[in-house]
Order: structure tokens, then C-alpha cells, then sequence
């Protein structure tokens, strides 16, 4: 549908053109009725939707409808593949289209500066090159189903240590060779809906208020279309960022950075001229989810957790393998390790997904028939084995053909909202892995972790699986890796 932008928003009262500027509450935009502007909903992402209809919060503490969680970035980037990447966007498009939901919020396209940085499991990649491939493809897949996505976050945001108010100091050469590239590729070849500004400043200057940043850079040189949006919390100063180039506040804030917008234009302090174009950029991006939206659109979880568990099979990466693998059906394995029973699928805060259909190795292995006995070993949920579950474990193993040990880290050992203190795993699974490795030659250690972990074990094992965080179909693909149903 044409619309001409400029004149409806001379329809526009100051107040009004203020409102739009901030968000309604904590995940829709203003809407103005007299003039036909609906209020839409945007929803983290990146890797399935996070719906929240009653409380609201920003690291998925209060509960979210029920979703299909997908593979996180760790995993997805490590398959390389771009059109895998892009059926993923456009399958949780679709679904954002049925829950009428207008953007996504990701591709998170930091880069993983730290091993140890708690939310890398929802960043790409070490390489600039890969991670920008891999966020376009992404913004293509959601994008194409009529849907926003909001790539973030920009910039320099590496770690979540002091994350609100930490100083990125980077040189010019670094930001624009390691730090930038991966953002510039995927405005350039993808054209996101909206940019999502990061908490922290960089070189002493806050990203929501960095005009080198949001307006030199990403407009000016790079050809930005759409809208800046605010990470959850990250202005700083409204009308600082107002002129660098910050279009949307997130959440909204009671009115409060609204009456200091109406105040500044006022007053002088404020061009007006910036405000409609911030105005006019918004709604732009509003009206191209209302124009296209496909409310027939059917959300198919049974379909889409099929999907989830054949991309978390692209995804895996076998480090090692001398010979154990594939196994055998008739073979008599023993699976180690509370993951192989309850696996971790995802990591912690902002992107954490309501599922229910999560399954398990061990599940996927009883259905289908296999020689498989499970020791429990160790916890999935923290640095925790009693003398007799390690006992439990080395005597199954020591009878077995194979064993398989479903290591990883558990869920607050990495989280969005702090970082790691290494790179070790739990203790009681690295001296369990070793102990087994002594009475059984046949070991293989499949890995759930969405950051770097150390493999002191790895010369006494014959195989090392790496399943990352892959959603909740990853029990499923393990065991097709497993047993050679896929390569």
C-alpha cells in the first residue's frame, strides 16, 4: 500500500510525533488511532520466539507461550551454511506472522572477543567473514515472510561483565576490520528493519548517543533504511540520542523521555526536522508489517520441532573420532551423564524459549529400540557426583561394548548477564570422563556447551561429539549422529 509519510505525520500533534518515539510498554510501539497507526509487538528472538502476554520482563524470567526452540547462533554458524540459515529465519517468520508478532529481535552479531563471555552462545562467531554470511541469511529468511528483524548489538558489546556501563576502547583499525564488518555486510546485502543499539559506550561515548556510530557510519557510509531501537534499558540521554541518530526507545518510559522530547523541541534545544524523520523512519518499518500481515498463518510446532532437530543435525561437529563411531544397534551402550536424559538445549536470559517438546538422547534411543542402559553419573545442573554414582558409572562402563558421556555446562555456568570464570567444565564430569576412560576403550563424549570448554580427557577418548546449544530437537540429533543415521 502507498502511504505518504510525510503528510501524515503533519497530521501530527508535537506530542504525538514524541509518543511515537518511545514504546507503548515494554514490547509494543505507540499507536495513534485517529490516524490509523496500530500498536505492534516485537519479541526476542534470536533463535524462536519469546512471547510474553502477561508479565513482561527482559531476561525471560516470567514465562513466554509455547514456541519451538531452535539451534542457538553457536551451533547454526558452526554448520556454514547459509541456506540452512535462511530456511530457519523464514520457519520462525512464519510463526512470528501467526502470533502476530511484527519483529524479531536478532541476529545477535557480536563478535566472540572472549572465550569466556557468558552470552556467546548467541553469537556467531570469532571470524567477521562467517558471522556476517550467516546474520544476512538470517535477516533474508524472517524478512521474506514480511516480518522485521533487528540486528544487534551495535556495537562492541563483548562481554556482559559491567555490560550497562563498560567503555569499549578500540582502535579505529580494530573496530572496522574485526568489530564492524559483520553489521556492514549484513546492512549492505540484507537490509535489516532496525538496528538495536548496545548498552555500552565506546571510547567513552554510549552507543544509544554515538553519532559516529548510528548516523556516520550506519547511514551515511553503509546505506541504512530502517530504524535505530534501543537495546531494553540503553538510553542514556533521549535527546542526545535523538540527534545521533537513536529513533525508538525501549521499553517505553511512562511518558518521561516523551515530555523531554515535546520539552527540547520547545525550546530550541531540538530541531523538529529531526524528530518527523525519526518519526517518518518508524513508521515506515511500522507500516510494512501491518500493510503484509498474513494473520491465516498457521503456527505448526509438530512441523517446525521436526525442522529444529534436522538443522541441529547440519549443525553438530564431530572433533574426533577414532573409530568408535557410528555404533552399532546391537551393540550394548551405556549412556553416562544427567544430559543424556534432561540435555541443555539453550542458554540463559533474553532468548530463553517456553518449550515443552524437548527430547532427549536416551528418549530417541529407547524408541528406537537400542541396546542402551543409562547411569546417571553426574548432574546437568551443577558441579555435583556422589562416590557412589561415579562407582555406578565405571562398573556399567567396564561391561559395556561402548559408552557415550553427555558432558556440558550447566545453565549457570553461562547465561546472559555475567561471564565465565574459564573455560573448565564441572569438575565431577572431567575426573568421571578420565575414570571411565581408564577401564573403557571406547568412549565418547557428546558435548552440550555454547561457549569453549578444555578437554584435558581428549587423547584418553575415542570420539568427541559437539552438540552446542541445539535446541530442543538436539536429543534426536545426537543419536542420528550416534548411530550413522547422518553423517
Amino acid at each position: 500500500m502507498s502511504r505518504n509519510l510525510k503528510e501524515l505525520i503533519r497530521q501530527m500533534t508535537l506530542e504525538e510525533k514524541a509518543g511515537l518515539c518511545s514504546g507503548a510498554d515494554f514490547w509494543n510501539t505507540m499507536g495513534i488511532e485517529r490516524l490509523g497507526i496500530l500498536s505492534v509487538m516485537m519479541t526476542d528472538g534470536p533463535h524462536g520466539l519469546r512471547k510474553q502476554e502477561g508479565a513482561a520482563d527482559h531476561l525471560g524470567l516470567n514465562k513466554s507461550v509455547n514456541a519451538v526452540c531452535f539451534p542457538a547462533a553457536c551451533a547454526t554458524a558452526s554448520s556454514f551454511d547459509v541456506e540452512l540459515m535462511e530456511r530457519m529465519g523464514q520457519i520462525l517468520g512464519d510463526e512470528c506472522q501467526a502470533e502476530n508478532v511484527s519483529m524479531l529481535l536478532g541476529p545477535a552479531v557480536n563478535i566472540k572477543r572472549s572465550p569466556l563471555c557468558g552470552r556467546n552462545f548467541e553469537y556467531m562467531s570469532e571470524d567477521p567473514y562467517l558471522t556476517g554470511k550467516m546474520a544476512s541469511a538470517y535477516i533474508r529468511g524472517v524478512q521474506s515472510k514480511g516480518i522485521g528483524t533487528s540486528m544487534k548489538h551495535f556495537a562492541a558489546n563483548n562481554q556482559e561483565t559491567d555490560r550497562m556501563q563498560i567503555s569499549s576502547e578500540v582502535s579505529e583499525r580494530a573496530f572496522r576490520e574485526i568489530y564492524l564488518p559483520a553489521f556492514e555486510e549484513a546492512v549492505k546485502k540484507a537490509q535489516p528493519k532496525t538496528v538495536m543499539c548496545s548498552y555500552n559506550k565506546i571510547n567513552g561515548v554510549f552507543s544509544s548517543e554515538n553519532k559516529k556510530l548510528l548516523t556516520d557510519i550506519l547511514r551515511d557510509e553503509w546505506g541504512f533504511e530502517g530504524y535505530v531501537v534501543s537495546d531494553w534499558g540503553a538510553v542514556n540521554d533521549r535527546v542526545k540520542g535523538l540527534k545521533a541518530g537513536l529513533d525508538l526507545e525501549m521499553p517505553g518510559s511512562g511518558g518521561y523521555n516523551t515530555r523531554k522530547i515535546i520539552q527540547a523541541v520547545e525550546n530550541g534545544e531540538l530541531e523538529e526536522e529531526i524528530l518527523d524523520r525519526t518519526v517518518e523512519r518508524i513508521l515506515k518499518v511500522v507500516f510494512s508489517y501491518t500493510d503484509n500481515r498474513k494473520a491465516e498463518t498457521v503456527f505448526d510446532r509438530e512441523k517446525d520441532h521436526k525442522a529444529a532437530a534436522d538443522i541441529e543435525t547440519e549443525c553438530a561437529v564431530l572433533l574426533e573420532n577414532r573409530g568408535v563411531l557410528p555404533l552399532k544397534k546391537e551393540q550394548k551402550v551405556v549412556y553416562i551423564g544427567e544430559f543424556a536424559k534432561k540435555p541443555r538445549y539453550q542458554g540463559g536470559g533474553s532468548s530463553h524459549i517456553n518449550t515443552d517438546s524437548v527430547v532427549s538422547a536416551l528418549e530417541t534411543a529407547v524408541r528406537k529400540g537400542r541396546a542402551v542402559e543409562y547411569v546417571k553419573g553426574f548432574s546437568s545442573e551443577r558441579d555435583e557426583m556422589t562416590e557412589e554414582e561415579l562407582k555406578q558409572a565405571c562398573e556399567a562402563a567396564a561391561g559395556a561394548d561402548a559408552v557415550v558421556i553427555f558432558a556440558g555446562l550447566p545453565d549457570s555456568f553461562e547465561s546472559e548477564g555475567y561471564d565465565r570464570n574459564s573455560m573448565e567444565l564441572p569438575k565431577c564430569q572431567n575426573r568421571l570422563i578420565e575414570a571411565v576412560a581408564e577401564i573403557q576403550k571406547n568412549v565418547v563424549v557428546v558435548l552440550h556447551n555454547g561457549s569453549p570448554v578444555e578437554t584435558p580427557w581428549a587423547e584418553s577418548v575415542n570420539a568427541i561429539l559437539e552438540m552446542y546449544l541445539g535446541g530442543e530437537g538436539i536429543g534426536e540429533a545426537s543419536d542420528r549422529l550416534l548411530f550413522g543415521e547422518a553423517n
